[in-house]
């Protein structure tokens, strides 16, 4: 009996592994980093080309924030497959993360700064909590609007070879993230060892969102076979320019950046309030006023 790869990458028990393990590294790692703070504020330590990554123990949270966003892309992925809308709401669980991640480092910044770039930060910091509030609540509501979502009917052999088409996509995508995590992650150890000390949200995340905005492509476009609703492909190609405006913000600094995550989120609500509406009141309507006219 062959191995089913696509239950060894997306199944229950591999998913259940990567959240003990990114717990466990997340608890280490926060361990690690605060205690190099400790070493490094009492001086034991001398890390002159990389201060900025223990001057204050705010930056620890850097380091578990980093372990638990790289397993919750990896629930995104496994979301590919269930549905278009709930792998959109799990970008912007992991989107809300990330602003997290970008405000404490912005937090732990504020220290060695001057009270004209304080009171900048603390602006900029107020911004990015509004942003933030605005995505949590995203993700929220397409948790709850993606429970028991109403889809049109359609042919069951269909929509069972297109749900095998997105695993497969699942399963690619998978390992395009392994790849851009190792790739990533050298290259940025590479430059901390060097004195670089770039903590910024692009290193990763905006490599994957340009791979993920490819794949949200392809679904798109293998759903015009089995989708011929004009409402059902409008909601998904309003998804996938949110997707797009996600990933401009990723590499978009300072208030931009904030500002085209806000207008992410407002998109991809908009869209997905507007498709519900029409299933729940357009459509009943018009079955309605058919049914009369054949009485």
């Amino acid at each position: 009996m062959g191995i089913n790869y696509k239950e060894l990458i997306l199944g229950e028990k591999t998913d259940f592994f990567l959240r003990r393990l990114a717990i466990n590294l997340a608890i280490l790692g926060f361990s690690l980093h605060l205690l190099t703070c400790l070493l490094y504020r009492f001086q034991y330590l001398d890390l002159s080309e990389t201060n900025d990554f223990f001057d204050s123990y705010l930056d620890s949270l850097y380091t578990p924030f980093s372990i638990i966003l790289a397993y919750e892309v990896y629930e995104l992925i496994r979301a590919i497959p269930e549905s278009f809308s709930n792998s959109i709401g799990k970008q912007f669980e992991v989107i809300s993360l990330l602003v997290v991640r970008d405000i404490f480092k912005n937090l732990a910044e504020i220290d060695n700064s001057n009270l004209n770039v304080i009171d900048s930060d603390v602006a900029f910091i107020a911004v990015e909590a509004l942003a933030f509030t605005i995505l949590f609540a995203t993700a929220l509501y397409f948790r709850k609007m993606t429970n028991s979502p109403i889809v049109p009917s359609s042919k069951e052999v269909a929509i069972e070879r297109f749900i095998n088409q997105k695993q497969n996509l699942a399963c690619a995508l998978a390992v395009v993230y392994v790849l851009v995590a190792i790739y990533s992650f050298t290259s940025w150890t590479i430059g901390f060892f060097n004195g670089e000390n770039d903590l910024s949200r692009t290193v990763f995340f905006l490599d994957f969102f340009t791979w993920l905005i490819v794949s949200d492509i392809i679904i798109l476009l293998s759903s015009y076979k089995h989708i011929t609703d004009f409402l059902q492909l409008a909601r998904n190609t309003g998804f996938v320019l949110s997707t797009v405006i996600i990933r401009v913000g990723i590499g978009t600094p300072g208030y931009t950046g904030a500002a085209l995550f806000i207008l992410s989120a407002l998109l991809a609500t908009s869209v997905l309030r507007l498709s519900i509406f029409d299933w729940e009141n357009i459509t009943p309507k018009k079955n309605e006023d058919v049914s009369k006219r054949s009485v």
